[in-house]
């Protein structure tokens, strides 16, 4: 009797012991350091695999190029894509399923609702829970961009030559309350504010960027070999640009001919031809255009000849980005792989290790120290530490300009992978020397030189501290991962039940596949304790997917919710033995 009660009271401890752990918060783990040296000779062996006609062409030029993928990885809930520069992670994008909105860049028909004297801004009601916001020196046509050379005004025969120029004083009587307006929108809804808009309008193409109102044709002037700007205005003079409107190309145009440009062209004049239908026929407020989805937009911004190898984990998706490139770049389809190891993608390439690290307070640095970076409503501030780095007595100078360079690549990195924007101060340790201090801040000019968000750096001040502001045109990457918490342990948040819920399955997918591997025939019934609100979200938007995860593999998936349970918290069990299955 006893011997057979014995398993019956196991279990019930085990369940036990479960329940305790499950109703505390996760314990805090400490992020390893990511080996850059490590992951670095894993991307070099990965780079020798290229094409020998690859291999010849980088050797022939003059500058060496890091070697560049481009990581998709693609899942029912999720989509990520990240950018590895020598396997180092430089750009790290997420979209959540098609409810994802895409709202910077899309165009909407509006009707202003309220005018603001106080603000000189108008408020315009687009068919969102939040009124757009429209200054009005956004309504006046934009002045010339410092970052671009304007090279030939396209100007349209019916303008009249002495045509009185619009003022902000002029835009009330204009613009009365009640008026239908079309905006774009260039900054996503940032806490409880709504959309910045503006109404000049540009649509990006690949290669160059389409403004409809705007007459001024330009170069941007990250392409700063004279020979090659040269050539470039040489195209822009020859193009076919309707009058009225203008043109910027892009930096990813550097050394292309001139077809690639009369191609994109093409297509944003079509593109522009279906928005102004859709004006004349759609009642306020309406959505006119929205930006592409993240494969789109990766295809577009990234895809271009210095990315060296493409990897998707998603044969939908694999054959979308072929079609698509294939539409503007036919010899970019040799780049496109499908992945189709039983290692999840991002964990074969050790991305998620350096994910992991992007949202810690404090990054270790390479010789020792280590930045330590807050996040507050105003602004953002980050620390420059020697950490556990002790140096030879005599050579503290060197020492801590050797740390500030380190942290000089780093925080560029961390800025990118995080989205800060706005204000941004960093706190470098102090140099005596006048030479080091200009050196780094010229090194962090040289670091922030390619950020698509445009940025403005201040020199270091006599209180070793540096300035600088970057475009913030939508929500830190954080915000879209974690959600208020009110048992946080003074983190602030913790993981939305979406995000947990991506966790569980890559996981409990992970997890399925080790087992299938060893016993292709066995029966298994998984049991998953979960937080309530999880549960509702398995139950709801993603019970399709479970059902279907049980058909694929043959199981049988049963669930335990408390509402003791820590949100973060799960844990899955072979429901036979309530033993922990992991990945």
């Amino acid at each position: 009797m006893s011997d057979t009660n014995r398993p019956t009271n196991t279990a019930a401890e085990t369940i036990k012991r479960y329940d305790q752990e499950l109703q505390d918060p996760p314990k805090e783990t400490k992020v390893e350091p990511v080996d850059h040296d490590e992951i670095r000779e894993k991307a070099r062996d990965r780079a020798r695999k290229r094409p020998l006609i690859t291999k010849i062409i980088d050797t022939l030029r003059k500058e060496k190029k890091p070697f560049r993928e481009l990581i998709i990885n693609s899942e029912p809930l999720e989509r990520r894509v990240a950018l590895l520069e020598d396997g180092i992670l430089q750009k790290f994008d997420i979209e959540r399923g098609p409810g994802d909105d895409r709202i910077v860049g899309s165009i909407f028909k509006g009707r202003i609702k309220n005018l603001d004297p106080g603000l000189k801004a108008a408020f315009v009601d687009i068919g969102m829970s939040k009124n757009a916001f429209l200054h009005y020196w956004d309504i006046l046509p934009a002045a010339a961009d410092s970052s671009i050379e304007v090279v030939r005004v396209n100007k349209s025969s019916k303008k009249k030559k002495n045509e009185k120029k619009l003022t902000v004083k002029d835009i009330p009587n204009l613009y009365p309350v009640g008026t239908e307006i079309v905006i774009q929108v260039s900054k996503g809804p940032i806490g409880t504010k709504g959309p910045r808009t503006t109404t000049n309008i540009s649509l990006p193409g690949r290669f160059i960027v389409l403004m409809p109102y705007s007459d001024q044709c330009g170069i941007s002037r990250k392409i700063e070999a004279p020979r090659e700007r040269a050539r470039l205005k040489k195209i822009i003079q020859e193009l076919t640009i309707p009058e009225g409107m203008g043109i910027i190309i892009r930096p990813a145009g550097e050394g292309k001919k001139a077809r690639y440009f009369v191609r994109d062209l093409h297509i944003l004049l079509k593109q522009w031809e279906e928005i102004s239908q859709k004006m004349e026929t759609e009642r306020s407020p309406a959505c006119l255009y929205q930006e592409p989805d993240l494969i789109e937009r990766t295809v577009r911004d990234f895809l271009t000849e210095d990315v060296d190898r493409v990897l998707i984990d998603n044969p939908r998706d694999h054959q979308r980005v072929i079609d698509l490139v294939s539409q503007i770049s036919s010899r970019s389809k040799s780049k496109i792989q499908l992945y189709s190891d039983a290692i999840p993608i991002f964990e074969r390439f050790n991305i998620e290790r350096q994910i992991e690290q992007t949202f810690q307070r404090q990054v270790p640095l390479p010789s020792g120290g280590q930045i330590v970076i807050d996040e507050t409503e105003a602004l953002v501030a980050i620390d420059v530490n020697t950490g556990s780095h002790k140096p030879r007595e005599g050579d503290e100078g060197n020492t801590i300009y050797q740390v500030n360079q380190e942290a000089v690549r780093e925080i560029a990195r961390q800025i990118r992978l995080r989205n800060i924007g706005g204000l941004i101060i960093i706190d470098f340790i102090d140099m005596k020397q006048r030479r080091h201090r200009n050196a780094i801040f010229a090194k962090m000019k040289e670091a922030m030189a390619d950020d698509k968000a445009k940025n403005h750096i201040l020199p270091i001040s006599p209180l070793g501290i540096m300035q600088m502001t970057r475009q913030r045109q939508q929500e830190r990457t954080s915000s879209g991962l974690y959600t208020g918490c009110p048992y946080c342990r003074g983190r602030g948040i913790v993981k939305s039940a979406t995000t947990v819920s991506v966790e569980m399955q890559r996981k409990l997918a992970s997890v399925i596949r080790r087992i299938r591997a060893k016993e292709p025939d066995r029966d298994l019934h998984i049991r998953i304790l979960v937080n309530p609100g999880v549960l509702e979200r398995l139950r709801s938007e993603d019970a399709d997917l479970l059902v279907r995860l049980e058909k694929n593999y043959n199981i049988a998936l049963t669930f335990r919710a408390d509402p003791n349970y820590h949100v973060e918290n799960f844990k899955i069990l072979d429901a036979d033995t309530n033993e922990e299955l992991r990945g």
